[in-house]
């Protein structure tokens, strides 16, 4: 039954001594239905007489009679010195019993209210279409971190080490906020470089920011609820918000962040999910004095914040901000975190750290919904964050990256005048290239970045960003992944691209 390619011996097949049907019978009977129902298909080799008795505790002369009747019948075949193997001609199947023709129209499957939310995600295309383009790829597409030089083989010994000597808990059920030694890691780096006011018990591991926006929205506010977003802001957490039946309310941005004025005149919200460190996608820093007006609002109203600090690892000018999180005295704010944009997008871990009464609550949601996390790579990450491993890498890149940003704007001086404006920002991974006068004459943003996908550049239009009227036009361009090297060339390619 080990033998690769027999099919049947990866079949559950149950007898029963003690029923009334004879066991050869049953044995047919079990071996028919699994024929005809395709769990053995065409032209699979069956495992041999021996294998078959011996893997069901029964005689071989038992098995013999159940696939002498199927070989009359017609349902295997025998090849001499080859073995037995399923009829690729089964009788059910034959011709002459003719095929059922297949539907002329098929009705469209009818979602739940939630399905149709998830189906039709408002806000990432033309305003009212809920029409989404396709991720960005290729050079400049934003948000893709330079994996070619993470340390892979130190990371491989972690791995290795956790999974060769194990400890005795990896092999039971987990914590559904996941493993202690990572959940105390995160805290105390969080501490150290963010600000935040966390214990490694507030802690939760995820897959990334839209499974904690998910989990929050699922706990924090009902459908139909109004929910604050940044207007630009990540699709991805407008469509989570969207799909947990969130009633969006778009909060226009300004250099000062989130206007907190504008979203009270918007309407009375539950909840908002801000990025106060460095504004996705126009790069803004929410000043202190928004932030402070922000929980204030919070508090007055009883509403919740979502903090999402995507990438405050890179910034490039002055000490990294402090948290809003760290500036909550009433434990309104919800913070999460990705290691995705840091380490490499396929970890698929990350964080949300919750406040101290929401506990229990969050606990028993996260086992409902999936369990628990993966603990395939919470030790070896656990590790690479306590050895100083995760800092020393991130100080790494940070200069590396600073260094790259400083070659976008110094190719699009040299390739792209009349055609984009860049200007500089102290933090990130992209830069907003505004669509220049000229070019703006001849055509949108979403034609730019159409031409420039032609030209094998992923480049998103800003428009997409907006939930309503767009105020703005550029185009993002990432350039962490690109050398100095490569950002010269694809800026060439973008300029013939956009050219008249």
């Amino acid at each position: 039954m080990a033998r690769r390619g027999d099919g049947a011996s990866l079949l559950a097949l149950h007898l029963d001594p003690a029923a009334a049907a004879p066991l050869f019978r049953q044995l047919y009977d079990a071996l028919r239905l699994a024929l005809l129902g395709g769990r053995l298909a065409p032209g699979a080799r069956l495992p041999s007489s021996r294998l078959l008795a011996r893997e069901l505790g029964i005689s071989r002369n038992t098995v013999l009679l159940a696939l002498d009747q199927l070989l009359s019948e017609g349902y295997i075949i025998g090849r001499g010195g080859s073995g037995t193997f399923v009829s690729r001609d089964l009788p059910e199947r034959s011709p002459r019993q003719g095929r059922r023709p297949p539907p002329s129209v098929v009705a469209a499957p009818e979602l739940s209210r939630r399905g149709l939310a998830f189906a039709d995600r408002p806000g990432a295309g033309p305003p009212g279409t809920g029409a989404r383009p396709p991720p960005p790829a290729g050079p400049f597409a934003p948000g893709v971190p330079d994996c070619r030089d993470f340390p892979f083989e130190p990371f491989a010994r972690l791995l290795g080490h956790a999974w060769r000597h194990p400890q005795p808990a990896l092999f039971r059920r987990q914590d559904p906020a996941g493993q202690m030694p990572l959940r105390a890691a995160i805290a105390d780096y969080l501490k150290s470089a963010r600000g935040v006011r966390c214990k490694p018990e507030q802690v939760f591991i995820v897959s990334g920011s839209r499974q904690a926006i998910d989990l929050a929205t699922r706990l924090l506010i009902d459908p139909g609820d109004g929910v604050w977003i940044e207007e630009p802001g990540y699709p991805g957490n407008r469509d989570a918000l969207a799909a947990g039946g969130a009633r969006l309310l778009a909060v226009p941005v300004d250099e000062e962040g989130l206007d907190v004025q504008a979203g009270e005149r918007a309407g009375p919200a539950r909840l908002a999910c801000v990025t106060p460190s460095h504004q996705y996608p126009l790069g803004a820093t929410m000043s202190l004095g928004r932030r402070l007006s922000l929980l204030a609002w919070a508090r007055a109203t009883g509403a919740w914040i979502i903090e999402d600090d995507f990438d405050s690892e890179f910034r490039y000018a002055g000490r990294p901000l402090a948290a809003l999180q760290g500036l909550d005295e009433d434990g309104r704010v919800v913070y999460l975190g990705s290691f995705s944009k840091v380490l490499f997008p396929s970890l698929r871990l990350g964080y949300l750290v919750v406040p101290a009464p929401l506990l229990e609550p969050f606990r028993r949601a996260r086992a409902v919904l999936d369990d628990y996390p993966s603990a395939l790579a919470q030790p070896a990450l656990a590790a690479f964050l306590a050895d100083g491993s995760f800092a020393a890498h991130v100080r790494r890149m940070r200069r590396r990256y600073a260094l790259r940003q400083q070659a976008l704007l110094a190719a699009a001086r040299r390739h792209l005048g009349g055609l984009l404006t860049l200007a500089p920002d102290p933090a990130g991974m992209h830069l907003v290239a505004d669509l220049a006068p000229a070019l703006a004459l001849r055509m949108d943003d979403r034609e730019a970045a159409a031409r420039a996908a032609a030209a094998g550049i992923g480049a998103p239009a800003l428009s997409f960003y907006y939930l309503g009227k767009p105020a703005r036009q550029g185009l993002l361009l990432g350039y962490a992944a690109l050398n100095e090297a490569e950002i010269e060339q694809h800026v060439r390619r973008l300029a013939a691209a956009l050219a008249p």
